[in-house]
């Protein structure tokens, strides 16, 4: 009996485990869900590389290529919403550092930093000569700087010719009752040399010749240059000293052609010097120049100004600031120029907006106005009221590239504007800094280019073989041979190449394949232009029916041969451009 106990108990244990079991897991179907449940919460976070996505790790830290800060890789599930906007957590927002600020119109006012220099204000400045011809017998000016009063004894001179004169003068008082004219010519010819009546007085009275005459000054002033020593001859005319009136100066000025609009007579600078510290003095321009110094390229804004402490020493350096309000009057909308990510051809901010999932960020283009020193004035594209990044813009670009939505890296709506057929359509400049293997490695893409470009002219549907290729050989150029802004150029222009030939080597027709080649044909015109000329002549064509603003490609044949249209239209188009 005690074994039959026995084994009733123990089943009755496995019966309420087993209920247990049941109670506490749930059964097949539950565990499955939990599972997946878990598997969703524990998806592990991305960081890689804007410039090397091949890099992933599943925490932040640096590049172990290029050094640069990993940045969090954006999620592509999320399903709604505008294809090119990227989501970002909260979380992701602050690893990235990301900072934004609301739009709002304000008062414009540009300030101007402008670098001058103190001069001795032209007006004032004189030569001091001597009228007598004759030796330089006492100099009592014997330095430069030294200060001189009007009419002060500056030198004497003696000179043949007017002891001669005088001579001639005291003969003619001995004669003058019954020759007056020759006793008045006699004195008119001591006046030329500039002899005041009271030194012909005396000479009259004493009856005796002057050998050594003086130089009395014509001004006041301090010498800015001296020009004789003691036992000079000198010719009547003859300049002795440079002297300048100290009391009013010249503050001058540049300003560089950028500032030229900005800058009007009439304007108040208020500007300090850096041996006059805490002093702050303000004059308004007088003058400016109306050439542009060909060398300096920058044109000169005077203001005069009194000096009658004497504080403002001719080539002292100034620092001047220059407020100037926008015209347009009302205020407008300016950004911080960190916002502003810019390529020359056009101008892009990225705009922030809630979404389910955290925050959003869209890239919008913008025409920037003048720039107001730290931020740009915009003329189109913002709203007072919207969020724009300020700080942290390169990683959002460059996440945006990573998940394949535009960016100024990744940028196919660039493409479609207007305005890049004027850049592929100007003149071809050779840089001067490409080095031979450079020229290589750009040559080396462009002929696999060239060959899917043939394919697609013949309605060749191998061209997803001949995608592959060239998304190979950019992978197997060596990044070292590139320097200077060759190096920025083929990382950027190499990303975005990527980009664009996967989505043709992934296009199910060869009509959408034609579609992304011609993004992909840009993005090799501007490494053509920019790494060029290679042995070979290279023809840039444009086809005006193809696209919505007409397509471009590169050609070793002058012969037109569309690749957008192949045998319908295989001779429609045009040379633009050549790189021979």
């Amino acid at each position: 009996m005690k074994k039959i106990k026995s084994v009733i108990i123990i089943v009755l244990a496995l019966v309420i485990g087993m209920w247990l079991g049941s109670l506490f897991f749930g059964g097949n179907g539950d565990h499955k869900g939990h599972s997946n449940e878990v598997g969703t919460q524990s998806k592990e976070e991305v960081w890689t590389c804007s410039m090397h996505p091949q890099i992933r790790q599943t925490e932040p830290g640096k590049c172990p290529l290029c050094g640069m800060d990993l940045i969090l890789l954006a999620d592509d599930s999320q399903e709604g919403g505008d294809p090119n906007e990227l989501r970002m957590s909260a979380a992701a927002m602050k690893l990235a550092n990301v900072q934004t600020t609301v739009v709002s119109k304000k008062g414009t006012t540009k300030t101007i930093r402008l670098n001058g220099k103190v001069q001795a204000d032209e007006r004032y400045v004189f030569s001091q000569t001597s009228h007598i011809a004759g030796r330089i017998e006492k100099l009592f000016v014997t330095y430069t700087g030294e200060h001189i009063q009007k009419g002060q004894e500056i030198a004497y001179i003696y000179s043949p010719e007017l002891v001669t004169a005088q001579d001639e003068l005291l003969e003619a008082i001995k004669i003058k009752d019954v020759q007056p004219v020759l006793y008045k010519a006699a004195i008119d010819k001591l006046k030329k040399w500039k002899l005041t009546d009271g030194q012909v007085e005396s000479i009259i009275k004493s009856g005796k010749t002057i050998e050594n005459f003086p130089i009395l000054s014509n001004m006041s002033g301090v010498v800015l240059t001296k020009r004789v020593n003691y036992g000079d001859h000198v010719m009547q005319g003859e300049s002795l000293f440079e002297v300048a009136d100290l009391s009013k100066v010249w503050v001058l000025f540049d300003v560089y052609e950028s500032d030229m609009a900005w800058v009007a007579n009439g304007d108040e600078v208020e500007f300090s010097v850096q041996s006059l510290p805490g002093e702050k003095f303000k004059g308004k321009i007088s003058f400016i120049d109306p050439v542009i110094n060909p060398m300096t390229r920058v044109a000169k804004a005077r203001i005069s100004i009194s000096n009658n402490k004497n504080k403002l020493k001719p080539e002292m350096f100034v620092i001047g600031l220059h407020k100037s309000v926008l015209e347009g009057k009302g205020n407008l909308i300016s950004v911080p120029k960190s916002a502003v990510m810019w390529t020359g051809e056009r101008s892009v901010v990225y705009v922030k907006t809630p979404s389910d999932m955290g925050f959003s960020f869209m890239a919008r283009e913008v025409v920037l106005g003048p720039s107001l020193g730290d931020s740009y004035v915009i003329r189109k594209g913002l709203e007072e009221g919207e969020e724009v990044v300020t700080n942290g813009t390169f990683s959002i670009d460059a996440a945006a590239q990573l998940a394949g939505k535009a960016s100024m890296m990744n940028r196919s709506q660039r493409y479609s504007s207007k305005d890049i057929k004027k850049e592929i359509e100007s003149e071809f400049k050779p840089r001067g800094d490409v080095n031979r293997d450079e020229k290589k490695a750009i040559y080396g893409v462009i002929k696999k280019y060239l060959v899917l470009k043939n394919l697609l002219t013949k309605d060749s549907e191998e061209f997803q073989k001949s995608t592959e290729e060239i998304i190979q050989q950019i992978k197997s150029t060596d990044m070292s041979i590139f320097k200077g802004d060759g190096h920025m150029v083929w990382m950027k222009e190499s990303q975005a190449l990527s980009t664009s030939l996967k989505k043709i080597k992934s296009s199910k027709g060869i009509k959408s394949a034609r579609k992304e080649f011609a993004n992909s044909s840009i993005i090799i015109i501007t490494l053509a232009k920019h790494f060029g000329p290679f042995l070979d002549d290279i023809f840039l064509q444009y086809c005006s029916m193809a696209g919505k603003n007409g397509s471009f490609w590169i050609s070793k044949e002058k012969k037109i041969l569309n690749p957008y249209f192949g045998d319908d239209m295989l001779g429609c188009g045009d040379v633009v451009n050549e790189i021979k």
